[in-house]
């Protein structure tokens, strides 16, 4: 199949949604939308919509396989599994490890990319590693190992670079670590995403931060100090801040949807990424799991740790269900769901250029959706690999 149209009743463009209409699809890459019908195959969608593939830019694991497992062929079923989910681009995440285990992480999704490109494997594109740790401090550690707890090392990072093969795209530091604005901006220079998290800074911590290039907020609300009348604290940067995105977890246990409400409507849905920081778990039964160094209790949904903290630990979330869960809770329309799926986490980290969007050009990696946003279908390079 060289040259198709999808039919269905919207399109989720750049623009505007738009549609009824076609969509040409050439040898995997997006072509024009149209209202008159094409002559050449139709793939009819009539009564679906038609979305980007979803972008997940914080995620630890999935099928019972995690980055920390520095294991190129689990990061591969991570990415194959991730498919079922609407995911079709994502940033692998590490935690708090040693800078050793830091970097043999790194170095095997460098490996997997090789491995999914040389191997033709349908799987989530690999757009880039996001560091989760470990320049962090211990009041909001979540579970996050404070042994490995260190103030942002540039040499560090460039060894762990080095092991990537430059995948690295993002790294998350707590603001109150020494040298961190100077560390915000050398990456910065570098095009690397600064995200602050895990972290008790004061807001003029956070601001001096962003202020130094730093631009995303980790799992807003959660592991980091909250918002307070007199000390707007890190919540009140992730709210107020220009240009910053605010990552959430919308699975309806890290954040109450009326928090998530409040956040949308003081951050803007355009700078708003919703992530599912989902660990091994997810996917698999209830029962006994790790999080790193950690012990965790799968049930009702939720990933906590077995210690008298009984702290969330990640979540089991697929993004689709948080694209859902947003439009479910009345917290934004259909169009302003996907994008904060799609568009704006690949905004965030600098990957807009290769994902994200319904745009010629582009690899033709998109879902189809029910009306109420159910997930039907995936497609990678315009072949369908997920069908609900």
């Amino acid at each position: 199949m060289d040259t198709y149209a999808l039919k269905a009743d919207k399109f989720f463009l750049p623009g505007a949604p738009v549609g009824p209409g076609y969509l040409l699809i050439e040898d995997g890459i997006f072509g024009q939308f149209t209202t008159v019908e094409p002559a050449c195959e139709i793939v009819d969608y009539t009564g679906s919509w038609v979305a980007p593939g979803l972008v997940d830019t914080h995620i630890h694991g999935y099928l019972d396989h995690d980055i920390m497992d520095c294991d190129p062929d689990g990061v591969i079923e991570i990415a194959k599994g991730l498919l079922s989910n609407g995911v079709t681009s994502w940033l692998p995440t590490t935690l708090t490890a040693s800078i050793e285990q830091t970097g043999d992480a790194c170095e095997a999704v460098a490996d997997a990319v090789d491995g999914i490109d040389a191997n033709d494997i349908d799987a989530a594109r690999i757009q880039g590693i996001f560091l989760e740790g470990p320049f962090f401090t211990e009041k909001h550690k979540g579970a996050q190992n404070p042994s490995y707890f260190l103030d942002p090392d540039v040499d560090v990072f460039d060894e762990w670079q080095e092991h990537a093969r430059g995948w690295i795209a993002k790294i998350a530091i707590a603001p109150e670590r020494a040298g961190a604005p100077e560390f915000c901006s050398e990456m910065a220079d570098r095009g690397v995403h600064v995200a602050l998290g895990h972290s008790d800074a004061t807001y003029d911590q956070a601001l001096a931060c962003v202020n130094a290039g730093a631009d995303i907020f980790v799992h807003t609300y959660n592991g980091m100090r909250g918002l307070h009348h007199r000390e707007p604290g890190m919540v009140g940067a992730a709210m107020t801040t220009h240009g910053t995105y605010a990552e959430a977890i919308c699975d309806g246990h890290h954040v109450n949807p009326i928090a998530a409400r409040a956040l949308v409507r003081a951050k803007g849905i355009d700078h708003m990424v919703l992530i599912t920081d989902c660990m091994r778990a997810g996917g698999m039964p209830e029962g006994n799991y790790n999080l790193g160094d950690f012990p965790v209790i799968v049930k009702d949904g939720t990933a906590r740790l077995l210690d008298e903290s009984h702290s969330l630990a990640g979540s089991i979330l697929r993004l689709c269900e948080g694209l859902k869960n947003v439009f479910d809770w009345g917290i934004a329309t259909a169009e302003e769901a996907v994008r904060m799926a799609s568009e704006q986490p690949a905004r965030s980290c600098g990957i807009d250029d290769v994902c994200g969007y319904i745009r010629p050009g582009y690899n033709a990696d998109f879902i189809v959706l029910s009306k109420d946003l159910v997930l039907e279908e995936t497609y990678l390079g315009g072949r369908s690999v997920y069908k609900a």
